[in-house]
C-alpha cells in the first residue's frame, strides 16, 4: 500500500490520496476480500469458494448449504466455511447474505485480530455504520437481522456486545462490495474490502475498481497527480444528478459535492431534444416525448418480467416510432428503450435490428460517460459481438477494438474479459482481412460454418439495470 496514504477532510472525512503520478490503466493496489458470500438466490448456481458459475456443483454433505466446484474448492474454502457449516446445522437453515456475511467477518477477525493483513489501512471499529443517519424501515429490517445473528451465532463462540453486532451490519450494510462471477458479467455476491472502503465517491472519478481473480483492484482511468485524491463512482453516472444525490444520499448518507453535481454537468444532454436542420422541439414536446418514455420503460419491464419478448420489441418499437424523431441521441430514457431492444432482438436473433440499436446506444453512451468508463467499454464489446451476429465485419472489429482498449484499462490485460474481446478482435481482424480480399467468398464461408455450428440459445435479456450494477453493493 505503498502507493496511497490516508488524509482527512472536514467535509467527506477520511480519503485516499496517491503518493506518486499514475497514468491510465495503472493498478494502485489490490486487496483480497476479508470475507465474501453468495447471494440468497444464486446459493445453489455459484460456487461457494471461488464464485464461478457451473451447471452442476458438488453440495457440501454436513450443512446441505454450501455448494462447490469440487473437492479442491471445497477443501479451499473449507477454512471459513467450518464454522458456518456447524452453525447452520444447528440453526437448521442458512441465514440471508447479510447476516452469514457478518458472521464470517466476526469468526475471522475473533481468530486473527482487528488487522488481518500487513496491507490493511483501517480497522472494522474504524469505519463508518451510520446506524443512527437510517430511516425507521431500515432500522427494522436491522433489529430483525440482529435478532436472527443472536440466534444464530454458536454459544460456544466468543459473544459479542449488542453495539459489536450493530456496528459490524452497518460496516456491511454501507460498505459491502459487490462480487462477480468469473466473466465479470454478474453480481453473485457481497464481500468486504476494508481498504476500498476508504475511497471516497466522486460521479466523474479518476478511479475504478474491479474484481480479477479473488481481489479487488483499484486502477487509474486517467493520468493522476502525485497527491491528488483517488475516487471511484459508487453510482452509475447515466443518471441525472438529482438521481444520483437520491441514491448516495439514500444509500450512502452524504450529499456529493463533485463538479458535476454542483453544476450539473450534462443534465441538459441527458434530456436533450433532438435538433435537426438547426431546429429544436419546444419544451412541452420534449416534455410530454419524455413522459411517453417513462411510461413505456414501466410496460417494457412488466413484460419482460412475464418473459414475453416479442412485446417488449413491440413496445420498444412503438415508443422509438413517437419519441425518436423528438429527443437526443444522448437521451437517458431512449437509451434504455435502444439498450433493452438490442438485447431482445440479439436473443431473437433478430441481429440486424439488434446491431442497428446496439450502435446508437453505443454512440449516445460516448457522449456521456468518461472515455475510459467500464460500461462504455461493455456496451461497446456487446454491439461488437452484435454487429459479427449480424454479418457486419467491418463495425464488428472497429467496436471491438475500441471496448478491448477501454477494458484493457478498466478491468487489464489478465482478466477473463480483456482475453475474451482479445480472442474477439483477432477473430475479427483475421476474418475482416478475407472480407477485404473477396466479400462474397467471406460471406459463403460464414453461411456455411454459420450452418454447420449448431444455433446456441443466447441468455435471457435482463432488465438494463443489470447489465453494468453499480459496484458498491447495499441491500435494499
Amino acid at each position: 500500500m505503498e502507493n496511497v496514504e490516508i488524509f482527512n477532510t472536514a467535509e467527506k472525512g477520511r480519503g485516499l490520496k496517491a503518493t506518486k503520478e499514475f497514468w491510465a490503466g495503472d493498478v494502485i493496489f489490490s486487496e483480497p476480500g476479508l470475507s465474501a458470500v453468495v447471494f440468497d438466490s444464486l446459493a445453489e448456481n455459484i460456487c461457494h469458494s471461488c464464485f464461478r458459475r457451473q451447471e452442476k456443483l458438488q453440495r457440501c454433505g454436513q450443512c446441505k448449504f454450501a455448494h462447490y466446484c469440487d473437492r479442491t474448492c471445497q477443501r479451499a474454502g473449507w477454512a471459513e466455511h467450518k464454522q458456518e457449516c456447524g452453525a447452520i446445522k444447528s440453526y437448521g437453515k442458512a441465514p440471508n447474505e447479510s447476516i452469514r456475511l457478518v458472521a464470517r467477518i466476526m469468526w475471522r477477525l475473533d481468530k486473527e485480530g482487528s488487522i488481518v493483513s500487513d496491507m490493511q489501512l483501517t480497522t472494522l471499529d474504524e469505519l463508518e455504520d451510520h446506524i443512527t443517519d437510517m430511516q425507521e424501515d431500515e432500522l427494522k429490517e436491522l433489529k430483525v437481522d440482529i435478532h436472527n445473528f443472536l440466534e444464530y451465532w454458536p454459544r460456544g463462540c466468543k459473544q459479542h456486545t449488542l453495539d459489536a453486532v450493530s456496528h459490524m451490519f452497518g460496516v456491511v450494510n454501507c460498505n459491502g462490495f459487490s462480487v462477480s462471477d468469473q466473466r465479470g458479467l454478474q453480481a453473485v455476491g457481497v464481500g468486504l474490502f476494508p481498504n476500498l472502503c476508504l475511497v471516497n465517491h466522486d460521479c466523474w472519478p479518476n478511479c475504478t475498481v474491479i474484481l480479477n481473480h479473488g481481489k479487488i483492484e483499484l486502477r487509474a482511468l486517467g493520468k493522476i497527480e502525485e497527491g491528488e485524491e483517488l475516487t471511484v463512482a459508487y453510482v452509475d453516472f447515466l443518471n441525472l444528478t438529482e438521481e444520483r444525490q437520491r441514491h448516495l444520499k439514500s444509500q450512502y448518507f452524504f450529499e456529493c459535492t463533485c463538479e458535476h453535481c454542483k453544476n450539473h454537468i450534462k443534465d441538459d444532454l441527458k434530456l436533450a431534444g433532438k435538433e435537426v436542420d438547426g431546429v429544436k422541439p419546444s419544451e412541452e414536446q420534449v416534455k410530454e416525448a419524455t413522459d411517453f418514455c417513462w411510461k413505456m420503460l414501466e410496460k417494457m419491464e412488466e413484460a419482460r418480467l412475464k418473459g414475453d419478448y416479442h412485446e417488449v420489441v413491440k413496445i420498444c418499437k412503438e415508443c422509438i416510432e413517437k419519441t425518436d424523431p423528438v429527443l437526443a441521441d444522448t437521451h437517458i430514457y431512449l437509451l434504455r428503450i435502444w439498450s433493452t431492444l438490442s438485447e431482445v432482438q440479439a436473443y431473437l436473433q433478430y441481429f440486424d435490428d439488434a446491431a442497428d440499436y446496439a450502435r446508437k446506444m453505443v454512440e449516445g453512451y460516448m457522449k456521456l460517460y468518461h472515455p475510459n468508463n467500464a460500461a462504455l467499454g461493455m456496451a461497446a464489446m456487446r454491439a461488437g459481438v452484435t454487429h459479427w451476429q449480424a454479418g457486419q465485419i467491418e463495425i464488428a472489429h472497429g467496436m471491438i477494438c475500441k471496448a478491448y482498449a477501454i477494458i484493457m484499462v478498466t478491468h487489464g490485460p489478465t482478466h477473463p474479459i480483456t482475453k475474451d474481446l482479445e480472442a474477439m478482435r483477432v477473430q475479427t481482424e483475421m476474418e475482416l482481412r478475407m472480407f477485404k480480399q473477396n466479400e462474397y467468398v467471406y460471406h459463403s464461408m460464414r453461411e456455411a460454418a454459420l450452418k454447420n455450428k449448431p444455433m446456441t440459445m443466447l441468455h435471457e435479456p435482463k432488465s438494463v439495470e443489470e447489465g453494468i450494477k453499480n459496484l458498491f453493493h447495499r441491500r435494499k
